[in-house]
């Protein structure tokens, strides 16, 4: 559900802030708590196709793919295919990888293409239609656009504004709940937030103020500026070195973060968690996973997508990337059935628009936060 609001007046001054028009080049740098090691999966184009049922598949994805050696394990054994995983730094990054070898592939699956990128490899031409049956509730979560089934939805999430209820509490301060209050000077000097240009959830937080302001999303960041936002490279800077519940001494109790995130802030008993996530500040973001045209592995590739969606990788996801499985009926853990609260609607832009915008907007944005 895309939501609008009308233009408001608001004034600006300036900020210092650490990124810069160099840093457009990094977009997308994904944010989980979690990762992967691995080679950079430039390598390998043009390799001679396996035969059906055996040889290893490549897949190419972000350096926080991770999942439990025994989900992997499980995979090898029911296809009988070895799975090499060839992590790329950042999302952005790895799209344009995707992109730049269209038809002859270095991989034989893409995985972590999300909606705010998902456009610029189907306009690629670089994909090939999933021949698999998809699991009640998959289909929810399909990009608009995609008419050939090309990518495969596999996990989900919102970024949303994250709160330290502890510190609110204790500083007698009633907590912010809407994109609005962010700008109050209540909030002042109280917000990390990371970087639009460096940061995938940075970006979906950029595109929730476009989905609200419309038009007049410039003047909103203007005044996230003018009320001392602190604006760093990326989440983990946001979260782990800024937030005050990020572990690390950080002095801000508002930051830029997950509707997951309160899960992770939750006591030893497990009865309470000392953050929550604002649900009306949130925007959806859908992760894909699909088969690459040209692919050398073909038969691999059709057998990794149907496992992504099977019940092993999809109870595997909130614990080892932290995200929503799409697979409905999907058990998770018990903190987060808990204190994961999800928003029943969320912020959306167009796919075609965020491809037709996204490089303007991140110019605009950089100039708006550098003044």
């Amino acid at each position: 559900m895309t939501r609008h609001a009308t233009r408001t007046s608001r004034s600006s001054r300036p900020l210092l802030v650490t990124t810069s028009l160099a840093a457009l080049a990094l977009i997308g740098s994904s944010c989980s708590f979690v990762g992967a090691d691995g080679a950079d999966g430039a390598d390998g184009a043009g390799d001679a196709p396996t035969e059906e049922g055996s040889g290893p598949v490549v897949l190419l994805t972000h350096n926080d793919f991770s999942l439990p050696d025994e989900v992997v394990a499980a995979f090898e054994e029911q296809s009988g295919h070895t799975l090499d995983v060839r992590p790329t730094d950042g999302v952005g990054n790895l799209v344009n990888l995707v992109a730049e070898q269209a038809g002859k592939p270095s991989g034989d699956v893409v995985f972590g293409v999300d909606n705010t990128f998902a456009s610029r490899v189907l306009g690629a031409e670089a994909l090939t239609s999933y021949d698999g049956e998809l699991p009640s509730g998959v289909a929810t979560y399909a990009l608009p656009g995609d008419d050939d089934g090309a990518l495969v939805p596999v996990d989900n999430g919102n970024v949303c504004v994250n709160i330290d209820d502890t510190w609110f509490a204790d500083e007698g301060i009633a907590p912010p709940a809407t994109l609005d209050d962010l700008t109050d000077p209540t909030y002042a000097g109280l917000f990390a937030v990371p970087s639009a240009a460096t940061s995938s959830p940075g970006l979906a937080f950029l595109l929730a103020t476009i989905a609200e302001y419309g038009d007049d999303w410039p003047t909103y960041w203007e005044d996230l500026v003018a009320n001392d936002a602190t604006i760093v490279a990326g989440w983990s800077e946001a979260y782990f070195g800024e937030f005050t519940q990020g572990g690390s001494g950080g002095t801000l109790p508002i930051v830029v973060s997950y509707d997951s995130s309160p899960a992770f802030t939750v006591d030893k008993k497990q009865s309470a968690t000392s953050t929550s996530a604002l649900l009306d500040t949130c925007y959806q973001q859908v992760e894909y996973a699909a088969a690459l045209d040209g692919a050398a592995n073909p038969a691999g590739a059709q057998a990794l997508l149907e496992f992504m969606v099977g019940p092993e990788v999809q109870a595997a996801l909130p614990e080892s990337m932290y995200v929503f499985p799409v697979v409905e009926g999907t058990e998770l853990p018990t903190a987060w059935a808990t204190f994961a609260a999800r928003p029943e609607t969320s912020y959306e832009v167009d796919p075609a628009d965020i491809e037709a915008n996204r490089e303007a907007w991140l110019v605009e944005w950089t100039d708006v936060i550098s003044r």
